[in-house]
């Protein structure tokens, strides 16, 4: 049986717990499905909804003026964009890209409620601000990364964390998608892989990679 607004809030985001800003969230949101591969955000586009992320994964990128990609974080269940956020109730172009890398049921909410239930809603606030500590806090650890590991110990990292979030021994990744996580080439990524398979930390299939 499909669950109401309702159930789902309170299961998937319990500290929203404010029943008229439960109520409101029922009123004003539309749950969307997205497929894995598809696009929510799209970089230079106007932000008219948020999102509440019910199921599924999705990988916020910004891109350089090549196209190229950087991941910024990824969102799981329970979860919402802080950076999206920001565009929306700046009423600014996007910045970032979100696509969802497997399929995702979203509760979208409109923007012009953002900054109203940040001033009427105590749990709301707290929901917003603990979003932004969280992400904060992430792009430090990408910082970190970046300018202070060898890329063989992030490529480690960026493997064992994303199985943690998946809650995966086995992940769906071709060497490309790794590369342009991670902001490298592919040859670069194919070969430190097959130095963790010899030392035994992981075991390659085709587009999958297996934790070991």
């Amino acid at each position: 049986m499909t669950q109401s607004v309702e159930e789902i809030i309170k299961a998937k985001f319990p500290v929203l717990y404010e029943p008229e800003l439960v109520t409101e969230i029922q009123k004003f949101g539309k749950i969307v499905n997205f497929n894995a591969g598809s696009n929510l955000i799209e970089i230079g586009a106007y932000i008219k909804q948020m999102p509440l992320l019910i199921e599924g994964t999705l990988k916020i990128s910004r891109e350089d003026s090549e196209g190229n990609e950087l991941l910024l974080y990824y969102l799981n269940s329970g979860e919402t964009c802080a950076m999206s956020l920001t565009c929306c109730m700046g009423d600014v172009k996007s910045n970032i890209k979100a696509s969802a890398i497997e399929d995702a049921e979203i509760i979208m909410l409109p923007t012009h409620k953002m900054d109203e239930w940040m001033k009427k809603f105590d749990s709301w606030k707290n929901f917003i601000f603990r979003a932004y500590q969280i992400r904060f806090d992430e792009m430090l650890h990408t910082i970190d990364s970046i300018a202070f590991m060898k890329m063989d110990e992030r490529l480690e990292r960026y493997l064992l964390e994303r199985s943690k979030e998946l809650n995966a021994k086995i992940l769906n990744l071709t060497h490309q998608e790794i590369a342009s996580d991670l902001n490298t080439s592919r040859e670069v990524i194919s070969r430190l892989l097959k130095q963790l398979e010899k030392l035994g930390r992981i075991k390659l299939h085709r587009y999958k990679v297996e934790l070991i």
